[in-house]
Order: C-alpha cells, then sequence, then structure tokens
C-alpha cells in the first residue's frame, strides 16, 4: 500500500481524468481542475461525437443500399436536427457517467483554469474571477487541445470551420471543400459524402493518410473517388474568397486551381493547449512545435510535475494519453512501469473504408535497412464480407526475413476495409508482443467472420495458405 500522496491534475480530457481515475484507484488523494466540463476534446468535440455521425452517415449509406438485400424502404430521408439531438444525447449520458464514476472513486473535482506555479502549486481561477491554491506531492498536466489553423483562413464558423464547428452545424450544406487528408479531414470527409454533400478534399502530401502504409493510403483513395469525391493530393491551399450574397466561398489552391464550396473545414491537426498553463519561468520546458517535454514516464523537467496526453509529442489518441496515464500513476506510485512504445499504438480511423494499423509499415520498415516480407489479402473474396454487402478493402501484414528467407516476426498490421477498427486487436497483439508469423499463424479465427482474413494473411507468410 503506497503512502496517500496528493496528486493535482489540470484537465479533464481523457489523460486528465484517466489520471485521476486510475491514480484513485490506486490510492492516491486526486484533485482534477477542470475549466470546462470533464471528458475534454475526445468526448465534446472528437472522438465521440465525430463517430456519432458517421455512424448515422453508415445507417444513411446501408439504408440507401436496402433493395440490394430484397428490403424496400425507398430513398432515406435526413432529419439533421434528430441526428444533432442523438449526438448531444450520447455525449451528455457520457459526460453524465464520467462525473458519476469520478464521485465514486472521491476524485475532487475544482472548476476553473489551473495555472502552474512552484513548488509543485496550481492557482485555480474560476470563472467569477475568484482564485485558490492547490498543492500536491505530484502535478499532472493535461491540458489538451485546440485545432489547428491555416493562415488566410480565420475560422468564423459561417465559411471557415475546424472540427469544433462540424460536430455542432445546425444544417447540412450542399458542398464542402475540407483541407486536408489525414485521419479527421478523411472522417469528415466521407461523413459529409456519404450524407450527400459535395466534397472536395486537398491534402498537401501527395497521398491521403500520410502516416498510412500506401496499399491502404491507395484503398481509402480509389473508395473516396469511387464514390465521387474530388481529391487533389500534392496542392497546398492560398486562402478562400468568400461570397456573402451567394452564400459560397472559392478556396484558392495549388497551381491557380479553385474549388467552390458552401463551407470550409479545416482539417489540419491539432496543437498543445498550453495558453492558461503559465509554464513560462517554472522550469517545464516545450519543444518546437509546442509540445511539453517529457522522458519515457511523463516527467517534465520540474520533479513531481508530469504531463501526458495531447499537451506531448505522442500520437494525439485518447487510448495513448489513457496509456500514459496510467505510465505516470505507476511512476508515482514507485511500480517501475514500462513505458508505453508510441510506435506500436493502435490506430483506427473511422472513414469508409476504415482503416486500423499498428506497427511499421512496409516503407518504414524498408527505411531502416530491414529485409522484409509482406503479403496482403483482400476482403474481396471474404464470405462475411461478402454478407454484409462491403467488399472494399486489404489486410497487410508486414514482417522480418530471416536468414533462411522465411517470414519471421511481425512488424506491423495494416487494415483497410469493413469493420476493421474492430479487427485490429489480434494484429496489435501480434506486434507488440513480437510475435513470429508461424506463432500466430497457429490460431484459430472463426468462420465466417472478417477476421479471419488476418488470421489467412499470416497464414500465408508462412509458405503455405488455405484460400
Amino acid at each position: 500500500m503506497v503512502d496517500r500522496q496528493r496528486v493535482v491534475v489540470v484537465g479533464g480530457g481523457p489523460g486528465g481524468y484517466a489520471t485521476a481515475l486510475y491514480g484513485a484507484s490506486a490510492g492516491l488523494d486526486v484533485v482534477l481542475v477542470e475549466r470546462s466540463r470533464v471528458g475534454g476534446t475526445c468526448l465534446h468535440v472528437g472522438c465521440i461525437p465525430a463517430k456519432e455521425l458517421l455512424e448515422t452517415a453508415s445507417v444513411h449509406r446501408t439504408v440507401r443500399r436496402a433493395a440490394e438485400f430484397g428490403v424496400r424502404v425507398g430513398a432515406p430521408e435526413l432529419d439533421w436536427a434528430v441526428t444533432m439531438q442523438r449526438k448531444q444525447r450520447i455525449v451528455d449520458e457520457l459526460t453524465a457517467g464520467l462525473g458519476a464514476l469520478l464521485k465514486g472513486r472521491k476524485v475532487t473535482v475544482v472548476d476553473g483554469v489551473g495555472r502552474l506555479g512552484p513548488d509543485r502549486t496550481v492557482t485555480v481561477t474560476a470563472a467569477d474571477g475568484t482564485t485558490s491554491t492547490l498543492t500536491g506531492d505530484h502535478v499532472v498536466l493535461a491540458p489538451g487541445s485546440v485545432p489547428r489553423t491555416l493562415p488566410g483562413f480565420d475560422v468564423d464558423g459561417r465559411f471557415v470551420l475546424t472540427s469544433d464547428e462540424v460536430l455542432s452545424l445546425d444544417r447540412l450544406p450542399a458542398s464542402a471543400v475540407v483541407v486536408g487528408g489525414g485521419a479527421i479531414g478523411c472522417e469528415f470527409a466521407s461523413m459529409l459524402d456519404d450524407l450527400g454533400v459535395d466534397v472536395t478534399l486537398l491534402e498537401v502530401s501527395d497521398k491521403l493518410l500520410p502516416g498510412c502504409d500506401a496499399d491502404v493510403a491507395g484503398v481509402v483513395t480509389r473508395a473516396f473517388r469511387k464514390r465521387g469525391i474530388t481529391i487533389h493530393t500534392g496542392v497546398a491551399v492560398h486562402g478562400h474568397d468568400p461570397d456573402p450574397a451567394a452564400g459560397t466561398t472559392t478556396v484558392r489552391f495549388g497551381d491557380g486551381a479553385t474549388a467552390v464550396a458552401e463551407i470550409v473545414v479545416v482539417s489540419v491537426g491539432r496543437r498543445p493547449f498550453l495558453d492558461h498553463l503559465g509554464l513560462e519561468g517554472t522550469g517545464v520546458t516545450v519543444g518546437a512545435r509546442g509540445h511539453i517535454d517529457v522522458d519515457a514516464y511523463g516527467r517534465t523537467a520540474v520533479p513531481g510535475v508530469h504531463a501526458v496526453g495531447d499537451a506531448v509529442a505522442s500520437p494525439a489518441l485518447a487510448h495513448v494519453a489513457f496509456a500514459e496515464a496510467i505510465t505516470v500513476v505507476k511512476d508515482i506510485c514507485g511500480e517501475s512501469p514500462i513505458p508505453l512504445d508510441h510506435e506500436r499504438v493502435p490506430w483506427a480511423i473511422y472513414c469508409h473504408p476504415e482503416v486500423a494499423f499498428a506497427g511499421l509499415t512496409e516503407a518504414q520498415a524498408v527505411e531502416r535497412g530491414i529485409d522484409v516480407v509482406t503479403a496482403k489479402h483482400r476482403f474481396l473474396a471474404n464470405g462475411r464480407a461478402k454478407i454484409v454487402g462491403d467488399t472494399e478493402g486489404i489486410v497487410k501484414v508486414v514482417a522480418e526475413r530471416r536468414p533462411d528467407g522465411r517470414a519471421g516476426r511481425i512488424l506491423g498490421v495494416h487494415l483497410a476495409g469493413p469493420w476493421v477498427t474492430e479487427q485490429l486487436g489480434a494484429g496489435y497483439l501480434a506486434v507488440n508482443w513480437e510475435a513470429t508469423v508461424d506463432d500466430v499463424a497457429h490460431f484459430l479465427q472463426p468462420h465466417p467472420t472478417m477476421s479471419e482474413l488476418f488470421g489467412e494473411t499470416v497464414l500465408s507468410l508462412t509458405g503455405r495458405a488455405l484460400h
């Protein structure tokens, strides 16, 4: 049993509330400072509302195709107000549940803006301007993030929106330009297109989903174009010219090209929200891209002060923040935790087709001088995929080539296709347990499932295969 140390957590998003919950369950006395509502970006303007709208898009897409299954329902009509009410109800229910969970763990929640001071103190400024001071044996900074913006695209909520505004639209536009072809941009482009919006997608890199394996990115690109999404890669945006009378704006990009739309969705990532932390002069250092510098255990340059989540230079994913929070709490408790390997975390992107992956891409492995062998199988021949009528996608496994030429350790698993965000578990475990293809091929996958395609792909790397 550890001494009942006091921990002050600044920020109630995934990194902050996970620190609070896990710390309280470890016997720590936890105070959580939050300037708005607990849940942070993920719960209020990120994962949860975005995926709810993507699920609405999925239902709309399914109903449109119902006749293929012999179900006659006619053309679907979208009641956007009901969609937004459902989205908000889910957010509110999860927020209330999180609040109850914090209360049940006896976490003290303090409303206000937390500012770090010397000797592990935090000054809290409430909404009415009054201040109070908290002191802890440890302080954990989890301030979260805000959307990045672009020069020439001032966010006005009418013509130019970020993810925050898109998730609260009062009506669907007829057309949209999405700037940024990463995970967030592809999710919004997919959602809007499925709901009948004319979408143009612009990406400065030479391909969509720049961090993904090229084969997976190719699947998404081809699927998007087949659906009618206009895609321009390798182009920079230069600004836009709104026409209030027409209710549209003209986006300038590339070498003199333009696109006209009712809204522009700027989806170029998020930046750490350190604006109110008061880190100047505290000894906590910040890197060139605005992230708090930490070691593998989340420790800052100031003893007793840790940082987690979007504030640090790690994948900006809620589940990564959860894992970082657990590492920090274990470190506070003196338990010598195993640091998180950020290179092997699971990724899930909820556009259609979905994308999920863990570990090295083929290109990353080759760049490191690793001799690799790969295998790819398409969902086109998968029984379950055919049954549900969704066969666009692949499973790709990247493995290290052994001296005898056979495939050995699994380095990366990359999926694009139906429900792959729910199928990554086995691949994630294989990568992180450093399993070989022989290890994994021994185990069964149920039939008929989509997950058996992963098993078949690994089996083929052993030199023998079934289907």
